[in-house]
C-alpha cells in the first residue's frame, strides 16, 4: 500500500493539512484530490493511492483545517459554512492547487472531486482555474457563481441518475451553462445510482448502500482514459 505523506499548506490563517501519495517514477500529471463533506476518508485516500499506482501524483485536500469535524452533524455543518461565501470558498479550493504546483511545479495539473469535492473542481473550472481536465464524481452541479467565460479544462461528471441532490432539472441546466461558455465537456449518468455511488462505506464506517461497483468501476475507467487522451 503506498503510504500517504502529510503536506502542511494553508489558505491565508487558515492551516490546512493534505496527503500526498507519489507515484514510483517521473509523474505524469499532479492531481488535486478534493474530497467528501467529511473531508478525508479512506475511500478517497484510496482513490489518490490508485492514481499514484497509475503514474500520477495526487495531494487529497482539506476543507476545513483545525476544525475538521468527526461526525456528520458538525460535517454538514462545516460545509454549510464553507459553502455560504462562495468566492471564500474559491480561495480555500485554490490554496490547494497552489501547494499542488509548488510540490509539482513544470508537469500538467488536473482536479477530481467526490461529493463536495465534484461541486468544488467545477467550481475550480468555473473560476478559470489552469487545469487540464477536472473530474466530478457524485458532485453537485449548480453553483451560485456560473460560468461567464470559456472554461480552460476538459470536464468529467460521472453522475448517479437518481441521486437525490441532483435531479434531473440540475443536470439540464449545467449542461446549458457549460455549453454557453463553449466548455469541452463529458456527462457520463449511471441509470439507477444514486449519491456517492464510488464510496463502499458511510461515514459510520458500516457498508453505504448507495455504493454501486459498476458505476465506480466505468467511472474510474473514464477518467483514467479521458486522462490518457488529454495528456497523450
Amino acid at each position: 500500500m503506498t503510504a500517504l505523506e502529510r503536506i502542511e499548506y494553508s489558505d491565508g490563517e487558515t492551516a490546512l493539512t493534505g496527503w500526498l501519495a507519489r507515484p514510483g517514477n517521473t509523474p505524469r500529471a499532479a492531481v488535486a484530490v478534493f474530497p467528501t463533506f467529511m473531508n478525508t476518508t479512506p475511500a478517497v485516500e484510496a482513490k489518490a493511492r490508485a492514481l499514484a499506482s497509475a503514474g500520477y501524483l495526487a495531494l487529497v485536500a482539506d476543507f476545513y483545517g483545525p476544525d475538521t469535524p468527526h461526525d456528520m452533524v458538525g460535517a454538514n455543518a462545516a460545509m454549510t459554512r464553507l459553502r455560504a461565501d462562495p468566492a471564500a470558498m474559491r480561495t480555500r479550493l485554490r490554496a490547494t492547487l497552489t501547494a499542488l504546483a509548488g510540490l509539482a511545479p513544470g508537469i500538467p495539473k488536473v482536479a477530481i472531486g467526490f461529493c463536495l469535492g465534484g461541486m468544488a473542481v467545477l467550481e475550480l473550472a468555473r473560476d478559470g482555474a489552469d487545469l487540464v481536465l477536472v473530474a466530478s464524481f457524485h458532485g453537485l452541479l449548480q453553483s451560485p457563481l456560473p460560468a461567464t467565460a470559456p472554461i480552460k479544462p476538459r470536464i468529467l461528471v460521472c453522475h448517479g441518475d437518481i441521486d437525490f441532490l441532483v435531479p434531473r432539472s440540475h443536470v439540464a441546466a449545467f449542461w446549458e451553462e457549460m455549453d454557453g461558455v463553449g466548455a469541452n465537456w463529458h456527462f457520463h449518468s449511471y441509470a439507477g445510482v444514486d449519491h456517492g455511488f464510488t464510496n463502499p462505506l458511510t461515514p459510520t464506517g458500516q457498508p453505504n448502500p448507495t455504493y454501486n461497483a459498476s458505476a465506480d468501476r466505468q467511472s474510474w475507467s473514464a477518467l483514467l482514459s479521458l486522462l490518457d487522451e488529454v495528456l497523450g
